[in-house]
């Protein structure tokens, strides 16, 4: 046995290992601590460990377990509820996707509104009317500096969310609450895709049964309640689903209102830039992008600076976002986007406002369709007409001065060729006091008492008595007129009393050639509203507008036929060649001869000569005119023409108070005769078609016209009883002769 023992080098097998030799001693406890300690020493140290604490865990373990069965709960709650809430989502957004159309083309114009572009008389465009659209581009055929504005300013992850962006509505809330205002008020967070869904108004249409007016439903689309929003989000993932990235884009960018009525990104090019959006460049399209913030706020029509600092604006967000390099973005800082000509000249808003009122309501005011219109309108005079009223502004009338002025140039046929409204020439949409201004004409209206006259055979050097009048009016009293300069000058031809003004001749001539006739005379060329039934109508006590008014004396220079003032040429749905409206002119029936119109034209033109109109004239040129000044001088005229254009002339204040040291030949003149001045610049000046008078009869009142026919007929009878006596006398003499001489046969 020794000898196994020592070949198995003293190695213990596996049954020595687990049952010790018989006759051996159990090792002791020390031992066996010696020989394992660490395990002894961790049985030790866990038993130490839990006396003290398994009371405490337990304890927790109640105080924990209700709140952990509500958090179990909650999560069941939770993430049953997300997947009912995820499904309801799906189902909504398939929904809504399902509604929409395939083509998205049909998304891209659904305007409720048509648009009006007028042209002026050479062709060109001058103002817009109505919702402008320039016509459909796309995201992918737009100019790339336009589409990458948009995007950077927008929605710089527009092409990497699904339609709806939770980074950008935190960012939102969290800036509007820095703000002070509340969560979902100022900054939405909006993507491009959500804004998408918004002018399309959740795809709800405009149905004019439904809303007061399209301004109604475009303010119920913008609401921004959470229910809103909720909906809103919804047909965003409906569009996204439905359509790729570049097409809700290219919706967008016809769908935006950018300001003056465009419509899309094409119109407001075409309206600001006189180019389509595919062509504008780095700066254009930063000034364009900028617009969606605040379209009426950034238009460049209203403030072209404005305009330029928010495109800097958006040009620095695209160099941010590599759309633009370094040496792009400061070549486009320094060279700013400019408008057009037409849009930077801005003419013609109250002549636009006046067409689209005064045409057919079908085709401007409340058209479906896209119209153009072609118009009298002429730019270079408008240009002529808004500098010369507001250079005389600027130099003669005080700054805290609240007269206004209104100013109508037209042509003899009656076609208009410019128009101011009010001394704010930019003004569209406003009060327009040339033509809704009812004033009192003054002594404009006395060309209409004179009219009559020459009408009824008598010419400017027949004499008229200016002396003290007075006459019996039934239901006023005695009604006495007096002269400007309450002085009488006796015995004055007709056209010294039209060139003085003097009110006692008028009101004479008028008597004379009676009131129906006069009043009838001035109906038939133009003067609609209601004209004075008493003496003062020789006066100017009716009411006028400078439109009518300016018609009226073109009616004068045309000969003496009546003219119906128009601005519309010719009327054409966008896309027909042949137009739906035209117009030839406005010239009407003959009021007077020819002859008496050429009389009435020379004593006019005496008034500019040598009369209150002095400082309308024209070197060089034949002018004919009349001024007016209303009783307390609450209205002031001067209304005249060359052989070219009358030109009319308005001052007044709006709510009625007397202009002080304001009369017809002043301001009014003045103002009149620096347009001309402009108008007539490198033209060659034409007589008047005026006649020179014959020889001078006294023009009398029909009493003095009996009186005198009683005496001539009393002369006629004396020389005929002394002719009878003389024939007596003679054929007694002869008688007598006869039986002294003899005689006979």
């Amino acid at each position: 046995m020794s000898g196994k023992n020592t070949g198995n080098s003293g190695k213990r097998i596996v049954a020595e290992r687990r049952y010790p030799a018989a006759g051996t001693t159990k090792p002791t406890a020390k031992k066996r601590a010696v020989k394992k300690p660490k395990p002894a020493a961790r049985k030790t140290a866990r038993r130490k460990s839990n006396t003290p604490r398994g009371p405490i865990r337990r304890l927790l373990g109640w105080v924990m377990m209700p709140f952990i069965w509500l958090f179990r709960l909650i999560w069941k709650i939770t993430w049953r509820a997300s997947l009912v809430g995820a499904l309801i989502l799906a189902a909504a957004v398939f929904y809504v996707s399902s509604t929409l159309p395939e083509d998205y083309r049909v998304l891209v114009d659904q305007r409720a509104r048509g648009s009006v572009t007028l042209l002026d008389r050479e062709g060109q465009v001058f103002a817009w009317r109505g919702d402008q659209f320039g016509g459909m581009i796309t995201a992918g055929t737009v100019s790339q500096h336009l589409h990458n504005a948009v995007v950077a300013t927008e929605d710089k992850r527009f092409y990497r969310h699904f339609g709806v962006s939770p980074r950008g509505i935190a960012s939102a809330i969290k800036i509007n609450l820095r703000s002070g205002r509340s969560a979902l008020s100022g900054n939405g967070g909006s993507t491009i895709t959500q804004q998408t869904a918004k002018l399309l108004c959740l795809g709800v249409p405009f149905d004019p049964s439904a809303w007061e007016s399209e301004r109604a439903y475009e303010a119920d689309c913008r609401r921004g309640s959470l229910w809103r929003k909720a909906k809103e989000a919804i047909f965003a993932l409906a569009l996204e689903a439905k359509y790729s990235k570049e097409e809700v884009l290219t919706i967008y960018m016809n769908r935006a209102f950018l300001g003056a009525g465009s419509r899309g990104f094409e119109a407001a090019s075409q309206r600001y830039f006189g180019k389509s959006a595919n062509e504008v460049n780095p700066a254009e399209g930063a000034m364009l992008a900028g617009l969606l913030k605040a379209p009426s706020r950034y238009a460049p029509t209203n403030n072209l600076q404005r305009a330029r600092d928010r495109g800097e604006t958006v040009l620095k967000l695209m160099n941010d976002q590599g759309y633009l390099t370094d040496n792009q973005h400061a070549s486009a800082v320094a060279n700013p986007a400019t408008l057009s000509s037409a849009a930077a000249a801005e003419a013609g808003g109250a002549f636009a406002d006046w067409v689209m009122r005064s045409g057919p309501e079908i085709f401007t005011r409340n058209t479906t369709e896209d119209v153009i219109i072609r118009t009298s309108f002429d730019q270079r005079i408008q240009r002529a007409t808004e500098e010369a009223m507001q250079l005389v502004f600027h130099e003669r009338v005080s700054a805290g001065s609240t007269a206004q002025a209104a100013i109508v140039v037209m042509s003899a046929d009656g076609a208009v060729r410019a128009m101011v409204g009010g001394r704010d020439v930019r003004a569209s949409g406003a009060f327009n006091r040339a033509v809704q201004a009812q004033r009192q004409t003054g002594s404009a209206f006395k060309p209409f008492v004179y009219a009559a006259a020459m009408e009824l055979g008598y010419t400017p050097n027949d004499y008229v008595v200016d002396a003290e009048l007075c006459l019996d009016v039934p239901g006023s009293g005695r009604y006495c007129p007096r002269n400007y300069t309450n002085r009488f000058y006796g015995n004055v031809t007709i056209t010294e009393a039209l060139a003085k003004s003097l009110n006692t001749a008028a009101v004479r001539i008028s008597e004379a050639m009676g009131r129906e006739n006069v009043r009838q005379i001035a109906n038939d060329f133009g003067l609609e509203s209601d004209l004075a039934l008493g003496p003062a109508l020789a006066l100017g006590a009716s009411e006028s507008t400078l439109l009518e008014m300016t018609g009226a004396y073109a009616g004068i220079l045309n000969g003496g036929s009546a003219v119906i003032p128009y601005g519309l040429v010719e009327l054409s749905l966008q896309g027909d060649s042949e137009p739906v409206i035209t117009q030839d002119g406005g010239i009407g029936e003959r009021v007077i001869s020819r002859r008496a119109a050429q009389h009435l034209t020379y004593m006019m033109s005496r008034v500019v000569a040598e009369g209150t109109g002095a400082r309308a004239q024209l070197d060089g040129w034949q002018v004919a005119g009349k001024t007016g000044t209303t009783q307390g001088a609450k209205d002031a005229w001067f209304i005249g023409f060359t052989a070219d254009y009358v030109v009319g002339v308005w001052m007044g204040n709006d709510d009625n108070k007397p202009l002080r040291g304001v009369t017809g030949g002043g301001l009014p003149a003045t103002i009149w005769h620096e347009v001309m001045l402009r108008v007539t610049a490198g033209m060659t000046p034409t007589p008047l078609p005026m006649l020179n008078p014959g020889p001078a009869r006294p023009l009398v009142s029909e009493a003095d016209r009996q009186r005198q026919a009683e005496e001539e007929a009393r002369r006629q009878q004396r020389e005929e009883r002394q002719q009878q006596r003389h024939n007596n006398t003679d054929g007694v003499i002869e008688n007598l002769l006869n039986g002294l001489f003899g005689g006979g046969n």
